[in-house]
């Protein structure tokens, strides 16, 4: 190695010898400009057009002034074309000089040959000329081939006449010039180098029609580009102002914007752009392959210029001896090198994060388009998919998952819109009401958590990806490593180099073997993850029932055993990614070791300075392959998600993918109906119809032709579970198609418009308005109509933003109007307002009337249905309210509970069809009119603002001690002091031991000079070397699993102080915050904490000191170095802080930038159905655009921001690793031995600020634990304590006594009970009257203690307000109008905890009145076995009102409080009058007289107070009195007095 570089450059010395002949170098520029002109006058022709485009837009109008400065780009580019033009001119002034004077080095060259540089400048000239004349296109084209015309001149002059400076040997060729090659050489510096490097470049836009504003990227020059400086504005402004907004960051490139990157991305990664089936990954190479050649290039020159400090330990060797370089050069380089690898990292990181912002929004659009494809089916805890062509769906909202392959998703579910980001009510092709589906889809196999898995694409794989990048580290860097340590360890250690390597070879495919189990467990720990997330999302939606359960703590050990379970895999990950490590850090010790062995031992060779260097050159080989692997299961689960989704049968099947006529179609090609189909909710199904009770099959049926009645309202009447919902659907083809012979088809003619309006109303998170228009135009006229003849005009009086109220997540805007109860019917009306203000032609109704009261029902039959605003429109319309629809019907289609149409024509021939629908109808009939929440007086404050949602909150300035505080104290546990002491006393004394092992070496090399080579004790060197890099390996080992195991533990105590935080919020505080926010608390931020934290902080420890002792170390060899390191650290620092405002501002925003975009998801998923209906696509399309963009814009500054620090900080500390090799080589003479530790020393100090520097800032950027914090602080209710538990016997009785209890919602809101009082003895059954807005549920709510209470309430003698909340909900037990049921069997459902037997199940099953409603021979019937959906998506309303009074029943509770529906079945009644106990407490909220008027005792409320309580029959006797009123009006006064009466007999009895 000793004679390796001055051969190297001694080499080239010959070179310089040149000939006379036309081997001439100077003959370059010349053959250069000859190439440069031909292929200039080539191009001429594309620039013509330009002109023209120019003149048509209107430019001939501008000052002339102005056009030519645009043309140019500006003043300032003008000012460095001109600069360059001068130098040009003067370059060929000069070289005219010298033909006409003569003066040149080799006079005896002929004029021809004089001429060669003359011509050459004189075409440069011309480019220089036309680079300040022409237009843009050529300008540019000129300015590039002056650029490398100059560019090659001036190399050539640095070749023969500066590189001959730094040499000993060689002296300039054209130094006969004197002064005038300077001249030149300072010329071409200017013209060829600085001018190409500071001019800023045009703005050149992607789409010329369509400019927008430039991002600085885009006209930075490249001196810019290259050290960031066009981010300089933003880290200054950052530094400025506490809090940056989008508006301060730079605009967005037009080649970042999401519809560009589809149109580049798209064709390629989506499945349906693609002509065969590739997998995502190799798709994915084939968008960003360019991209990845530029990484490939710049690893390769990073690693080669690490070199460099080599060359100064060799120089310093020989003593200068031989050596053609002089040691300035090495100086240079040695500042040169790192920085030259710097820069190329740097680009190298630049190009990945820029790569990972496109590829996150090609992904996420490619998501959002692929699950506007997907079949949408109530999703069972036993679904599984169904595969189909070519590909499936992906999103981050609830979906719902197909059935197993083999099996069925049988239920079939009438569509329930209402869930963001979680399980809940998903508006799939599936969500009966009252009267829809039940026989809907069950399914079996292994659970596959879709909702957990979309919501872990965007957020935790998206994340896996991006850290996975960098797979070409193990394609280009451990080669070209490995290849270049082999020939150092060959030139300094001759042939045992080659032992070193063989060992190495054969240790290699130790870490493969182990990182074979890592692929496994991180499939399995990523399941694990899915089923938590799943758990969680579908938890957040039943939040309210586990609330009012007083389930908080048993569902959080549900939750912490979910935890407990993926941890028990975090754990094994860790475990093996350590034992990965380790083997990784032991092969190139012991590579390093036997190598010094052969090499001293055997070789019998010294060991010099040189090899100390070494060190770490193999110990990265496979330091990514855990973030790879990590990857490549991440890509596995998107590609899988992309091709194995069910999909609609338009996109299943060949052909066009906009068919709207399956089969041979109807004579009439506008006719809309079916004739001989079925279908079912599941292709996989097709197969197999055989029912299990673990599975349900439905199947709908049309065996004959059935076509509606165009221009006409229809109606689908059936009772429950009979398939009017997935009638809707088949039209809408939302369900599989099976033709039953050859004349089949299905026909829905678009054309004209469709407008669907969901049984279970879906709103977006946008204005009243905003929701009614749905991307209409706005017609005041027609939108005044809507609002009053669908009931609105109201409810928008009582908001003070009208209109313009935003409605919030799931409509909260809409419930949370101080306790006023009208959430479910504005949101039906608003659904309905959106379908009747649409153009459409052709209505689809779902039951729109199902969650609306009577009075409303009638105003929206009399005035809508009946108005101009639907004449001449078809109307299909899904009801069980026929009482109130029978006038406006003028086609009937009955269908029977086996899915099959009974009948089609006339209402009277339906209801003779189906005795059971007659029934039904005839008892609906008898309710009508009785509805007692009709209009009341404006007596409640109107809402003060438009939106409800809270604004997340962003914090300014760094991240607090707390929420660091929060996890280090978790790390330690209970014994935090041992802990610390442990983990930093190892560590620290490792370090220690690392640095002297590197000292130890040197020491070994030094007893070569101080005795002779055959005296060394090679053996004691060698043992006692391995000794001390085994101690190090064992105190590194037991620091990092003291670490990890803390870790562990910390990442458990936060997820349960988290969720433990959430379950305990009050039920204020969870409507307020929508769903998608606290999930991507449970899942991105928690993965970080499991993950990213945990390692940012382990490394952070590890570069401190790292830090410390490698700066220490070269202070005791070089005291005067502690000066400029310290100096290189505080300055380092200053640009730290810098960099770190920017840097936190940026990542805040664009976290609050992600939410929108996966909150549009879950909206859009949720709604799916209505937006394919609608045929909205395009509109929800533009809006991911926007949302995306929005990212974008954020997420490109914020990466670019580490670029702008590690070049500076790494130009510094390549300063300070200079300044050494000053005062190595100029300063006291020291051995080699001392230098090469000093600068192995100074090299890792130096690398490791910037490291430092953006590990700090890591743990500060990722708010992750900033964001837990901030939930762990949120409002919360009352916690249990030891004083709070009631006596075992408790209640023995129900007695309920209420005393002045007055109620509000929050602190500073108005009261909505005024202090009430009254007393239920054990056993009496109250109803609840008044009107909307009287404060019932808000009775219901202050009863269970869910808002804020004064005075007092005796249950069984005991203050409610005394009792844990767990304690007191436990016991009593509230069916709300839409119970929530969770996925799983119905067993689960109604026994969540396992506490009960099936006999006990059963039992309440029948009570209930269940059983009554099926029979024994029916193919799907309900069993404790039935899987049910999420959210009970795939049960009707009135089925999940009777698994409510089941799980109540089974709950045995004391006292029941039931919030009627307004279409409560009279089963339901049956059950509350027959088969409750007598001591039970029976307290009613009713909406319908006839529930109510056999109670024992009645009460009437009227704005917050009671002003009636009594037996009814003596309420009715009160003149004037409120229950007199409201039975007069009813239309079944005779009986309803009756019921009073017959109760006052039974009780007189």
């Amino acid at each position: 190695m000793d004679d390796t570089f001055p051969t190297l450059f001694a080499m080239i010395e010959p070179s310089l010898n040149f000939s006379d002949k036309w081997d001439d170098p100077l003959y370059i520029p010349a053959l250069v400009a000859i190439v440069s002109a031909l292929s200039f006058v080539f191009t001429i022709p594309f620039f013509k057009s330009d002109k023209q485009v120019c003149d048509a837009e209107g430019e001939s109008e501008r000052p002339k002034l102005a056009r030519y400065l645009d043309q140019q780009g500006g003043m300032f580019i003008l000012v460095f074309k001109g600069t360059r033009l001068l130098c040009v001119l003067a370059l060929l002034a000069l070289a005219v000089n010298q033909v006409i004077v003569g003066v040149h080095p080799q006079p005896n060259l002929v004029p021809w040959f004089e001429l060669r540089l003359t011509a050459a400048y004189a075409y440069a000239s011309l480019l220089a000329l036309l680079t300040v004349t022409a237009r843009s296109p050529l300008s540019r084209n000129a300015s590039l081939h002056l650029t490398v015309l100059l560019l090659v001149t001036w190399g050539l002059y640095v070749y023969r006449d500066v590189w001959p400076l730094a040499t000993f040997t060689l002296t300039p060729l054209d130094s006969a010039e004197g002064g005038i090659l300077w001249a030149k050489v300072a010329l071409l510096t200017v013209s060829a180098v600085i001018v190409p490097l500071c001019i800023p470049r045009s703005y050149v836009p992607l789409d010329p029609q369509e400019p927008t504003a430039p991002h600085p990227e885009q006209t930075a020059s490249l001196l810019s580009l290259i050290v960031y400086g066009w981010i300089d504005p933003t880290v200054w402004k950052a530094y400025r102002q506490p809090q940056m907004k989008l508006e301060d960051l730079p605009p967005l490139a037009d080649y970042d914007r999401t519809k560009n990157l589809v149109q580049r991305g798209l064709p390629h990664l989506d499945p349906f752009q693609t002509p065969k089936r590739r997998h995502f990954f190799w798709r994915l190479m084939r968008v960003f392959g360019k991209e990845y050649t530029v990484l490939g290039l710049m690893l390769a020159l990073r690693v080669c210029s690490e070199l460099f400090s080599d060359c100064m330990v060799s120089y310093i060797e020989q003593g200068g001896e031989g050596m053609t370089v002089r040691p300035w050069v090495w100086i240079f380089l040695l500042f040169l090198g790192p920085t030259a690898g710097t820069f190329a990292f740097q680009w190298y990181i630049y190009t990945a994060a820029t790569l990972t912002v496109r590829a996150k929004a090609m992904i996420t659009q490619l998501v959002f388009e692929h699950a506007l494809r997907v079949r949408m089916k109530a999703e069972t805890a036993g679904a599984k998919a169904a595969p189909s062509t070519p590909g499936r769906t992906p999103d981050t909202a609830s979906l719902a998952e197909p059935a197993s392959a083999n099996g069925t998703n049988g239920m079939e579910t009438d569509n329930g819109e209402d869930a963001t980001l979680r399980g809940s009510s998903t508006e799939t092709t599936a969500t009966t009401k009252d009267g829809e589906d039940s026989s809907k889809e069950g399914s079996s196999g292994g659970a596959s958590n879709l909702v957990g898995r979309i919501n872990n694409l965007v957020t935790t794989d998206m994340q896996t990806i991006d850290h996975g990048r960098d797979f070409i580290f193990v394609l280009v860097e451990v080669p070209t490593q490995l290849a270049l340590c082999t020939w150092f360890l060959y030139s300094v250690l001759g042939w045992s180099a080659f032992v070193g390597m063989g060992v190495m070879g054969c240790m290699l495919p130790l870490p493969g073997y182990v990182a074979s189990f890592v692929h496994g467990l991180q499939e399995k720990k990523m399941a694990k993850t899915d089923a938590r997330v799943q758990t969680v999302s579908e938890l957040l939606g039943v939040v309210r029932m586990i609330k009012l359960f007083g389930w908080e703590p048993r569902v959080a050990e549900q939750v912490a055993e979910k935890r407990e379970e993926e941890m028990s895999f975090v754990r094994s990950l860790r475990m093996r990614e350590f034992l990965m490590n380790y083997v990784n850090h032991l092969i190139p010790l012991v590579t390093m070791i036997v190598t010094y062995a052969v090499y001293t031992l055997l070789m019998k060779q010294t060991l010099t300075g040189m090899c100390l260097t070494l060190r770490y050159e193999l110990q990265q080989t496979f330091l990514m392959i855990p973030f790879i692997i990590q990857a490549k299961v991440s890509v596995d689960r998107v590609d899988k998600f992309l091709n194995e989704t069910e999909l609609l049968d338009e996109y299943s099947a060949t052909g066009d993918d906009v068919v709207e006529v399956l089969g041979n179609g109807p004579n009439n090609g506008d006719a809309i109906g079916f004739r001989n189909v079925s279908f079912t909710w599941t292709a996989s199904t097709e197969g197999n119809m055989t029912p299990t009770p673990q599975r349900r099959v439905f199947r709908l049926s049309i065996d004959d032709e059935l076509v509606f009645k165009r221009g006409r309202i229809n109606l689908i009447l059936g009772p429950t579970g009979s398939g009017k919902t997935s009638m809707l659907m088949a039209l809408l083809g939302e369900m599989h198609y099976i033709p039953n012979g050859p004349d089949s088809y299905v026909n829905l003619p678009r054309s004209c418009g469709v407008a669907y309006a969901a049984q279970e109303s879906w709103v977006q998170n946008e204005t009243i308005k905003d929701n009614i228009l749905f991307g209409s135009p706005y017609d005041e006229e027609r939108y005044n109509k809507v609002i009053e003849q669908c009931g609105l005009t109201r409810d928008l009086e009582l908001l003070e933003a009208g209109d313009l109220t935003e409605v919030g997540e799931k409509g909260l805007t809409l419930r949370f109007n101080d306790g006023r109860d009208s959430s479910s019917m504005a949101q039906a009306r608003i659904t309905l307002a959106r379908a009747i203000y649409s153009p459409a032609e052709i209505l689809l109704l779902d039951d729109v009337l199902a969650a609306l009261d009577v009075h409303t029902s009638q105003w929206i039959v009399g005035k809508c249905f009946k108005g101009d605003l639907v004449r001449g429109r078809t109307i299909i319309l899904v009801t069980h309210n026929v009482a109130i629809a029978r006038p406006i019907a003028d086609f009937v289609v009955s269908l029977g509970t086996d899915g099959r149409v009974h009948s089609q024509g006339t209402l009277a021939g339906a209801l003779e069809a189906s005795e059971e629908l007659a029934s039904e109808i005839s008892e609906k009939t008898k309710e009508a009119g009785e509805e007692v929440d009709a209009t009341i007086p404006d007596t409640t404050e109107k809402e003060k603002k438009g939106k409800l949602i809270l604004e997340e909150e962003v914090s300014m300035g760094q991240v607090g001690w707390s929420a660091f505080k929060l996890f280090l104290g978790s790390l330690g546990g209970r014994h935090p002091l041992i802990f610390w002491m442990a983990c930093l006393g190892c560590y620290l004394t490792c370090e220690i031991t690392s640095t002297f092992q590197v000292w130890f070496l040197g020491l070994w090399a030094r007893q070569y000079d101080q005795m002779p080579p055959e005296k060394v004790s090679v053996a004691f060197y060698v043992v006692t070397y391995a000794l001390i890099q085994g101690v190090t390996v064992m105190l590194f080992s037991t620091s990092y699993l003291i670490y990890l195991f803390g870790s562990l533990r910390a990442s458990i105590v936060i997820h349960s102080s988290l969720m433990s935080s959430i379950l305990g919020a009050t039920l204020r505080w969870l409507d307020m915050t929508p769903a998608s926010r606290i999930i991507t608390r449970c899942t991105q931020d928690i993965q970080a904490i499991d993950n990213q934290i945990v390692d940012y902080f382990f490394w952070w420890m590890e570069h401190s000191g790292i830090m410390a002792t490698r700066l220490g170390a070269v202070v005791i060899m070089s005291p005067l170095m502690l000066i400029p390191g310290s100096t290189i650290f505080v300055l380092g620092a200053l640009c730290g802080y810098l960099y770190i405002n920017t840097q936190l501002n940026t990542k805040r925003e664009m976290s609050l930038a992600q939410a929108p975009v996966l909150g549009h998801f879950g909206a859009a998923i949720t709604g799916l159905v209505s937006i394919r209906a609608y045929g909205a696509q395009d509109m929800f399309r533009q809006e991911s655009y926007a949302r995306i963009d929005k990212f974008t814009r954020i997420a490109r500054s914020f990466y670019v921001l580490y670029q702008w620090i590690a070049i500076r900080v790494d130009t510094l500390a390549a300063l300070f690793t200079a300044g050494l090799g000053v005062y190595m080589i100029y300063g006291p003479p020291q051995d080699p031995s001392s230098i090469g530790f000093s600068l192995n020393m100074a090299v890792e100090f130096s690398s490791c600020i910037i490291w430092w520097i953006k590990l700090s800032n890591e743990l500060q950027i990722h708010g992750n634990l900033e964001r837990i914090q901030q939930y762990l602080s949120i409002e919360q209710e009352a916690k249990p304590t030891t004083s709070g538990v009631p006596p075992a016997y408790w209640p023995a009785s129900s007695v309920l006594r209420v005393e002045k209890l007055s109620a509000r919602y929050s602190s500073d809101g108005p009261r909505v009970l005024h202090e009430i009082s009254f007393e239920v003895k054990s056993g009496e059954r109250v109803g609840i009257v008044g009107r909307t807005g009287s404060g019932k549920s808000s009775l219901t709510l202050a009863l269970l203690r869910c808002i804020l209470t004064e005075g007092k309430v005796y249950y069984d003698g005991i203050a409610t307000d005394t009792l844990n909340l767990d304690a007191l909900r436990s016991k009593i037990t509230i069916i709300p109008q839409s119970p929530e049921l969770l996925s799983g069997t119905l067993r689960e459902n109604l026994d969540p905890f396992h506490e009960h037997d099936d006999a006990v199940l059963n039992d309440a099953l029948r009570s209930a009145g269940l059983f009554s409603l099926q029979k024994e021979t029916d193919e799907g019937k309900i069993t404790l076995d039935s899987q049910i959906a999420s959210g009970g998506g795939n049960l009707s309303v009135g089925q999940r009102q009777i698994l409510a009074l089941a799980r109540a029943i089974v709950r045995q509770s004391k006292l029941l409080i039931l919030d009627e529906d307004y279409e409560t079945d009279t089963v339901i009644q049956a059950s509350l009058r027959g088969e409750l106990r007598k001591d039970i407490t029976l307290l009613t909220i009713a909406h319908r007289l006839q529930t109510i008027m056999d109670s024992d005792k009645i009460m009437v409320l009227d704005a917050g107070r009671i002003v009636e309580y009594g037996a009814p029959s003596e309420l009715l006797k009160i003149e004037n009195g409120l229950l007199r009123a409201l039975v007069n009006e009813s239309a079944d006064k005779e009986k309803l007095l009756g019921l009073a009466e017959g109760k006052t007999a039974s009780s007189s009895a």
